[in-house]
C-alpha cells in the first residue's frame, strides 16, 4: 500500500511539474516584452523606485500605465498601483500639460520635438521620484518602454538622466499581406489581418503587435501589398481598416494603404488614371476625403508604379513625380504623406538593371511635393546578401529620400537561416556618398540631416506573420527589432542592438550573452560567402528564390536570369560596372567611385559586382580569383558549422523549447549552405575549367543533379 501511494504521489508531482513547465513554456510570443521574475538580487535593487505609476487617462497614457504595471507584475510578481500622490518609488508619467509635478520641475523638453521623452531621477517633496516626461503622450509612451529596457537589460535606474529623440520622423514597417490572408516572401504563416472577420473582430494580436512597435518607436504601418488591388481601396475594406487603425492607435501606429495606381478606372469606371486628368485627380481627392472620414489620423499612401508590370503614371507618357504629386495634392490638406518607390527596372533597357532606377528618378530631383518621400531601396538592384548603396542616395539633394529596407529574408535565408540582418543595415547606413563631402553618409541623408529636410523615413518590408512566434524563427525576430532601433537611430550600433535583444529575449548570462551576440554579427558574413561571395548578387532560383541558381538563363527577361549578373565563362567572372562595361560607376559621386575602381584595392567583398575578372586574377590575399571564390564559399559552410557548435553548448542557459527549434533549424542552414556552396562552386567549374584548391571537397552531385532540383511549393509565393 505504502508504494502503491509512493507512485500516487509520484505520478501528481509529475503531472503538476509538466502542467508548471507547460504554463511556462517559451514560444517566442512575447518577443522582447517578455518581462520575466529578476533575480532577487536585481529586484531587491529595483523595486525601491517602482512603488505607484502617476499616469492621466489618455490613451497613450493608459497605454504607457499598462505596460508598466505588466512589467512590474512580471519583474516582481506584485503589482503596480496607479496614483494621484506622489510618494517614495513612484512613476510620474506625462507632458508638462497635464501633470504639474513635471511643469513645476521646468524640464528640458524643448529639443525633444513631438516624439522624445526625458527620463530623470528627482527629489519631489522630499520624496525620491522616477518622471517620465515629455512634449506629448507618445513620447511618454515610448519612454515608458525604455525605462522597461534599462530594467531588463541590467542597467541601474538609481540615478537616471536619459533623454532621447527620435532622428527620422517616419518609421514604417511595409506589410506585403494580401487580402486573402497569403504573404508575397513571407515566410511566418498567413497574415495577421483577419480581413474576413474585420472590422467586428479586433484580436489581442493586433495590440500585443503595437506594443512591440511602439516598444522600439515604430510609428506607422502599411497593412497591404505594394502589389495593391483597388478592393482595398472599396468603403467595405476602408471601414476594416479604420477598425486595425482603432486597435493601433493608443500605441502611436498610424495606419497607411498601398494604393493601386489605376483604381480610378478599377473602381470609379473612369476610362483613364492620367495624372494629369481632372476627373482622376478629382477621383482621388474624394477617396482621400472618405478614407479620412473614417481614419483621421490616416497616414498616406504607399505606391509601386511602373515597376514588374504594375500601373502607373508613365502609362500616360506622365513623370513619376506627376503622379505622386497628384497623391501629394489629395492628401495635403489632411496632413498625410505619398511614400513613392523608386523600384522599378524595365525589360526594355538592356545595358544594367542596377542604372535604372537613378536614370528615371534622378532627372526629377526637385520636382516631388514636400508631402512626397522617395523611397528608395538599400542597394540597386533588390535587397541581395551584399549590395553597394544605391546612387540615388546623396544624388537628389532637393528630395526627400527614404530608405526602404528587406526584414523578411526572401534572399537572405528565408526563415531557416540565422542570418541577423542589422549589420548589413549598418553597413549602408554608414556608407559615405561623399555628396557634400567626407561624411556624407546615407544616415545623414535619411535624417535629413544632410540637406535640412523635415520630413524623413525609413521602412521595413515586415517579416511578420500569424505563426505564434510572429516571425516563423526566433532569430528573426531580431531583425524586426532592429530595424526599429535603427529607424529611430540610423547611427546606433547593430552590435549594441543585438546585445540589448538577447539580454531581453533569451538571457542575461554574460555566459549566453556574449557567444550568441558573436555569432549574430558573424552571421551575415557567413550567409554571404556560402550564397554571393565576393560580390556575386542575385544568383538565386527562379520565382520563389529559394536555394541556388546561377545556372538560370531561359526566363523571359535577360534581367531575371542569374546568368545575367554572373556572366561568368571560360575567360572569368563578374559584372563591368566600370567604363568599360555598362559604367554604373559612374552614378556615384566620384569619390564614391573611386572606392570600388581599383579592384587590386577595392573591399574585395564588393569585386565581383563592379568588376569581371579572369579565373586566375590575383586577389589581396595572392589567391586566384578561383581559389578565393572557392575558398569563401566553402568559409561560409564552415561558420554554420561553428554556430552550431556553439549553440549546442548553450542549452544550460535557455528554455528547452527555444533551444530545439534553433538547433533543427541550425540543421537546415548547415545542409542548405552546404547545398549553396556545392551547386554554385560545380556550375562555375563548369565555365573555369579548373581544379579546386588542394584540400576542398568536391561537390557531391554532378551539376545535372543541381538543376534538375524543383520546388513548387517553396514558400513566400503569396500574390
Amino acid at each position: 500500500m505504502t508504494q502503491r501511494i509512493a507512485r500516487i504521489v509520484s505520478l501528481v508531482l509529475g503531472l503538476i511539474l509538466g502542467l508548471v513547465t507547460m504554463a511556462h513554456a517559451e514560444d517566442g510570443y512575447d518577443l522582447w516584452l517578455r518581462y520575466r521574475p529578476l533575480p532577487v538580487a536585481r529586484a531587491q535593487v529595483y523595486s525601491p523606485h517602482l512603488t505607484s505609476v502617476v499616469a492621466g487617462d489618455s490613451p497613450m497614457l493608459s497605454a504607457a500605465r499598462s505596460e508598466l504595471q505588466r512589467g512590474v507584475s512580471g519583474f516582481f510578481g506584485r503589482e503596480l498601483p496607479a496614483a494621484t500622490s506622489i510618494g517614495d518609488g513612484a512613476l510620474v508619467i506625462g507632458t508638462p500639460a497635464e501633470q504639474p509635478v513635471i511643469k513645476a520641475l521646468n524640464l528640458p523638453l524643448s529639443g525633444l520635438g513631438d516624439e522624445g521623452y526625458l527620463i530623470r531621477s528627482v527629489t519631489v517633496d522630499g520624496h525620491k521620484v522616477t518622471v517620465i516626461a515629455a512634449n506629448s503622450d507618445r513620447g511618454s509612451l515610448y519612454g515608458a518602454f525604455r525605462l522597461l529596457r534599462h530594467i531588463q537589460t541590467g542597467q541601474s535606474i538609481d540615478k537616471l538622466d536619459i533623454a532621447d529623440a527620435p532622428k527620422i520622423k517616419v518609421r514604417v514597417l511595409n506589410h506585403w499581406d494580401n487580402l486573402d490572408s497569403s504573404v508575397e516572401r513571407g515566410y511566418a504563416g498567413a497574415s495577421i489581418w483577419d480581413w474576413w472577420r474585420l472590422p467586428d473582430l479586433k484580436d489581442q494580436r493586433y495590440t500585443d503587435y503595437a506594443r512591440a512597435n511602439a516598444s522600439v518607436g515604430i510609428n506607422g504601418t502599411v497593412v497591404n501589398n505594394v502589389n495593391a488591388k483597388a478592393l482595398s481601396l472599396t468603403a467595405p475594406y476602408i471601414v476594416k481598416t479604420a477598425a486595425l487603425a482603432d486597435s493601433l492607435r493608443p500605441y502611436g501606429i498610424k495606419i497607411y494603404l498601398s494604393a493601386r495606381f489605376s483604381s480610378p478606372m478599377e473602381l470609379g469606371g473612369l476610362k483613364t488614371a492620367d495624372p494629369l486628368d481632372p476627373a482622376v485627380r478629382a477621383w482621388w481627392q474624394a477617396k482621400t476625403d472618405e478614407i479620412y472620414k473614417a481614419i483621421p489620423d490616416f497616414g498616406g499612401f504607399l505606391v509601386k508604379a511602373n515597376s514588374e508590370g504594375q500601373p502607373g503614371p508613365g502609362d500616360y507618357h506622365r513623370s513619376h513625380a506627376d503622379g505622386a504629386n497628384m497623391l501629394a495634392e489629395a492628401l495635403a490638406p489632411h496632413g498625410g504623406i505619398v511614400m513613392w518607390r523608386a523600384f522599378v527596372y524595365s525589360e526594355h533597357d538592356a545595358s544594367d538593371r542596377a542604372k535604372q532606377a537613378y536614370n528615371e528618378f534622378h532627372p526629377l530631383d526637385g520636382q516631388f511635393a514636400d508631402n512626397v518621400l522617395v523611397q528608395i531601396k538599400n542597394g540597386p538592384i533588390d535587397f541581395q546578401p551584399r549590395e553597394p548603396f544605391s546612387p540615388l542616395f546623396g544624388a537628389m539633394p532637393k528630395t526627400r529620400e527614404m530608405m526602404e529596407f528587406q526584414i523578411t529574408k526572401e534572399y537572405t535565408g528565408q526563415a531557416t537561416h540565422l542570418v541577423y540582418l542589422a549589420p548589413m543595415f549598418e553597413e549602408t547606413l554608414k556608407a559615405d556618398t561623399f555628396a557634400k563631402g567626407s561624411g556624407s553618409t546615407v544616415a545623414r541623408i535619411i535624417d535629413g540631416s544632410l540637406e535640412k529636410h523635415a520630413l524623413t523615413g525609413m521602412a521595413g518590408v515586415a517579416n511578420i506573420g500569424a505563426n505564434r512566434n510572429w516571425t516563423g524563427s526566433d532569430f528573426d525576430q531580431a531583425n524586426w527589432y532592429a530595424f526599429g532601433r535603427l529607424a529611430w537611430n540610423p547611427d546606433a550600433s547593430s552590435r549594441d542592438i543585438a546585445t540589448d535583444w538577447v539580454h531581453m529575449t533569451f538571457s542575461d548570462d554574460p555566459a549566453f550573452v556574449t557567444p550568441v551576440v558573436d555569432m549574430m554579427m558573424n552571421s551575415r558574413e557567413a550567409m554571404a560567402d556560402y550564397m554571393t561571395p565576393l560580390g556575386l548578387h542575385h544568383q538565386m532560383a527562379t520565382g520563389h528564390h529559394y536555394g541556388p541558381g546561377p545556372w538560370v538563363h531561359e526566363l523571359a527577361r535577360p534581367e531575371w536570369n542569374p546568368v545575367y549578373y554572373n556572366k561568368a565563362d571560360a575567360g572569368g567572372i563578374g559584372f563591368d560596372r566600370t567604363k568599360t562595361g555598362s559604367d554604373a560607376l559612374a552614378q556615384y559621386n566620384p569619390r564614391a567611385a573611386k572606392t570600388w575602381s581599383d579592384p587590386s584595392k577595392m573591399d574585395q567583398r564588393y569585386l565581383l559586382w563592379f568588376h569581371h575578372l579572369s579565373w586566375d586574377y590575383r586577389l589581396q590575399d595572392g589567391h586566384t580569383l578561383w581559389d578565393g571564390l572557392v575558398m569563401r564559399y566553402q568559409s561560409g559552410v564552415d561558420q554554420v558549422g561553428v554556430m552550431q557548435t556553439t549553440w549546442a553548448g548553450l542549452a544550460p542557459y535557455i528554455d528547452a523549447q527555444r533551444f530545439a527549434a534553433v538547433s533543427q533549424n541550425l540543421t537546415i542552414q548547415r545542409r542548405e549552405a552546404q547545398w549553396w556552396r556545392d551547386a554554385s562552386i560545380s556550375y562555375f567549374q563548369s565555365k573555369s575549367g579548373l581544379p579546386l584548391p588542394a584540400g576542398y571537397q568536391a561537390p557531391a552531385l554532378p551539376l545535372e543533379a543541381y538543376e534538375a532540383l524543383t520546388f513548387p511549393y517553396a514558400p513566400g509565393q503569396g500574390h
